[in-house]
């Protein structure tokens, strides 16, 4: 098993029995295959119509996709992928044609902040180049100080994707590409945004860069869709009684630049041979918290 110090330890610890199993060397194919079955027939994925937790938001699923809600959600990211526990998400979105246990198994974690209605009125002035630059820069002096507190450092090498807003539907995409210290190869986060009335649908996509043109082919399947349900969609604000954000897409995007806290402030890296992995990140934006995820097969 590879590792960024100590953070493996506490993974282990966070381990669950299944996953210790599965990884043991002695145990034999068949029944690493039997245990990753009786896994998949622990989840309870959905289809067709499917309402969020609260009513925030809907899935018009096709057959190519499922649902897993967040406690079967949280048990891939963690028995199935080896992740800590403790993620709070609205659910995952799951391709059908593939295994999520599977090398090339990929997933999409929903969550949602209600940080206030994001205006996009600087929709049509971002200068992403110039966006990558101060985020690199963020970049570099975080990894200074994470390098003190005994971390690897997680660099990010540039768009894997260059943001793009659709002003009509309200809905925003983007991927970096990052280089985590000590990994073999780089990482992909790619990133959805839903505005809606009062605040953003989050939807991360867990994958690798070996990954990113099967990504790049179904992410336009899931903004298509996901949407805000009547009421808490992006055109039902009310500047009279609905709370606006402090800050715009460009903020949106870049992270914790205004608050100089950085993209990859706190965050922390897991490495599994074989594994899949993910990457937590938390976002400063005011008091705006949001979470990434990646892994690797």
């Amino acid at each position: 098993m590879k590792y960024l110090r100590h953070l493996m330890a506490m993974a282990l610890l966070c381990a669950a029995p299944w996953l210790a199993s599965a990884a043991t060397p002695s145990t034999s194919q068949n029944s690493e295959e039997q245990s990753a079955e009786q896994f998949l027939a622990s989840l309870s994925p959905r289809h067709g119509n499917v309402k969020l937790p609260g009513d925030i938001a809907s899935l018009e699923l096709s057959k190519e996709f499922y649902y897993l809600n967040p406690k079967d959600t949280e048990k891939l990211l963690t028995e199935g992928w080896g992740n800590p526990p403790g993620f709070t998400t609205l659910g995952m979105i799951v391709p059908s044609a593939v295994s999520p246990l599977a090398a090339e198994g990929w997933g999409v974690i929903i969550s949602y902040k209600d940080d206030g209605h994001i205006s996009d009125d600087d929709a049509a002035k971002i200068n992403y180049q110039d966006l990558l630059k101060q985020m690199q820069e963020a970049d570099e002096e975080d990894n200074k100080q994470r390098k003190e507190q005994g971390y690897g450092a997680i660099h990010l090498l540039g768009w894997a994707e260059q943001p793009s807003y659709d002003a009509q539907s309200h809905k925003m995409y983007w991927a970096r590409e990052l280089k985590a210290e000590g990994a073999e190869g780089n990482t992909l986060n790619y990133s959805i945004r839903v505005l809606g009335r009062e605040g953003v649908l989050e939807l991360n996509a867990v994958a690798s860069m070996h990954d990113l043109p099967t990504i790049k082919r179904e992410i336009p399947k899931v903004l298509a869709f996901t949407n805000f349900t009547d009421g808490n969609r992006y055109a039902d604000y009310n500047p009279s009684t609905d709370k606006l954000a402090g800050y715009g897409l460009a903020a949106l995007v870049a992270g914790g630049i205004a608050s100089k806290a950085g993209l990859f402030a706190k965050l922390g890296v897991l490495l599994l041979a074989g594994k899949k992995f993910i990457v937590i990140g938390f976002l400063a934006i005011a008091a705006f918290v949001g979470r990434l995820f990646k892994k690797k097969g």
